[in-house]
């Protein structure tokens, strides 16, 4: 279901800047292969091809052998399901299975499928009950100003009525956007414990600046639809990895109304996860960092940096560094990093008025 309503950054370095040129190649192969497996689809017999319904349960619940055709078509994502997926420029073959889905993910590691599936099958159930997990935040007339605006949106992982809510922005890099990795996972685990969670679909390819007024446009859009959405604006939290963490942590260091929003508050806290983001300001949320201690795109020397910064004047830091890991964990499912959501979830807990 679809709910549709009306509603720069100074440049950071990244230290992945070295790999975009193997990322193009990456993409620009990739893209051939999928425009070859998709023209062979297309050849195939109608029978052979199963929907979400036969690869799932009764109710239509993805498994990870459902292919990305199954998701693509799956009823609850009707209109805006190729918003879950990372890419904005290239054809996806329809026969791959959700089990290899990290293949589609090159700057993140550790990609569980499971976790995936059961991400995107909480979205499902939510659909299934008559409940709306898609809004769009900008106007028709934004899009028809902007067309590339129409790879944006907002998914909703519902907790409690009227508590706080946390907005995920995933990384890729500004190249994709890793939702299905380090966003809906990330929204499941954050409602479990009674907040509300939106994972931010912005645009890729068009770099920081863009990404985060998409933000901003975002923030802006929950705090007038409010009342709609059925969330408290009070506390609300900012998360973000890789380069989703430099989207939240501009945010929080110099607030909505600074990238084109509205004026808004800025958030009770910031969980950033891997980023070599360096910018600060003087007076900065609460803020709850992790990283790998073998992340060679955002080294953990590069995150220490900042934190003693903001140590400095007096912002409170949460700091861990996971063993044996390197970028873009997500979750961290079987690893030395396995719970830290648990973690920034205690964290932003202690930020807000109200115990939830």
């Amino acid at each position: 279901m679809v709910n549709t309503s009306s509603g720069t950054i100074q440049g950071g370095v990244f230290a992945w800047r070295s790999a975009c040129v193997a990322l193009a190649l990456f993409s620009a192969s990739s893209w051939l292969e999928a425009k070859e497996n998709d023209a062979a689809l297309s050849d195939r017999n109608t029978d052979k091809t199963m929907n979400a319904q036969a690869r799932g349960d009764r109710d239509g619940r993805l498994t990870i052998d459902s292919n990305i055709r199954d998701l693509l078509s799956h009823a609850a994502f009707a209109g805006f399901g190729h918003l879950i997926l990372p890419w904005d420029d290239r054809a996806y073959d329809g026969r791959m299975r959700l089990s290899t889905i990290g293949s589609l993910l090159p700057y993140h590691s550790h990609v569980n499928p499971g976790d995936v599936v059961t991400a995107l099958n909480r979205m499902i159930d939510d659909a299934s009950k008559g409940k709306t997990v898609f809004y769009e935040f900008y106007t028709g007339a934004q899009k028809q100003q902007e067309p590339s605006r129409a790879n944006t949106g907002l998914f909703f992982f519902r907790g409690k009525p009227g508590a706080p809510f946390a907005v995920i922005s995933p990384g890729g890099g500004f190249a994709y956007v890793g939702s299905v990795h380090e966003g809906f996972p990330y929204a499941a685990e954050i409602s479990k414990k009674g907040y509300n969670a939106f994972v931010l679909r912005y645009r890729a390819g068009q770099g920081e600046a863009v990404a985060t007024h998409d933000l901003a446009a975002a923030l802006s859009y929950i705090f007038r639809d409010a009342d709609m959405l059925g969330i408290s604006t009070d506390d609300y939290s900012l998360w973000g990895s890789s380069a989703g963490a430099r989207m939240a942590a501009a945010i929080g260091s110099h607030g909505v109304a600074h990238f084109g929003g509205d004026n808004l508050p800025k958030p009770s806290a910031v969980v950033m996860a891997y980023t070599g983001h360096a910018d600060y300001a003087s007076q900065e949320p609460p803020t709850f960092v992790v990283v790998g201690e073998h992340d060679s795109i955002a080294p953990p020397a590069a995150m220490e940096r900042r934190i003693a910064a903001l140590r400095q004047a007096g912002t409170e830091v949460e700091y861990h560094k996971y063993k044996n890991l390197g970028h873009g964990f997500g979750l961290g499912t079987g690893t030395s990093a396995e719970g830290w959501i648990d973690e920034a979830i205690r964290f932003w807990h202690k930020f807000t008025k109200k115990r939830h």
